[in-house]
């Protein structure tokens, strides 16, 4: 067995659950911010031209969290190494800006800073990718798509910045 070899684990589907819980309770504690913003202060903002609809940022978080926990999930039943520490550790900490950038943007309504957080955000995310990489492909590759969302997100945040 490679030292990264998937471990079998009797509790794998359990760390999975949590996982998925997780992610999805920092989506449901940050969505609130979003929720009590979008109908008002959100509205009112000047948005860019590429700006989509407000009905598809859920559906597209709804995958990219499920990814995410997934990605998590899998690295998490590697061989424990200071790797896989490391790895699972940078994991938290994107997801902990990811939040952060919510409460920053809609709960507290500074745009500028969200722009900044959300660039922590985008360096944090990839090297959660570089270091899952050295474990799993598959866990790196299922962060791209979240990578590729923050990276618009990016764009669509600086560009509300510039606009109002």
């Amino acid at each position: 067995m490679t030292p990264n070899a998937v471990q079998t684990r009797p509790n794998a589907r359990t760390a999975l659950l949590g996982w998925l819980a997780l992610c999805f309770g920092v989506d449901g504690v940050a969505s609130v911010f979003a929720i009590r913003s979008i109908p008002t202060w959100y509205a009112a903002l000047e948005k860019p031209a590429l700006n989509p609809p407000n009905q598809v940022f859920g559906p597209v978080w709804v995958v990219l969290y499920a990814l995410m926990a997934v990605s998590a999930w899998i690295v998490w039943k590697t061989r424990p190494s200071s790797c896989r520490t490391r790895g699972l550790r940078l994991f938290c900490v994107q997801l902990a800006l990811n939040f952060l950038w919510t409460w920053i943007f809609f709960g507290a309504h500074q745009v500028l800073t969200a722009f900044f957080d959300i660039v922590a955000l985008w360096a944090a995310i990839l090297l959660t990718i570089l270091t899952f990489r050295r474990m799993s492909h598959t866990a790196a590759w299922l962060l791209v798509p979240y990578l590729a969302w923050v990276t618009f997100a990016a764009y669509l945040n600086f560009a509300m910045w510039k606009l109002n």
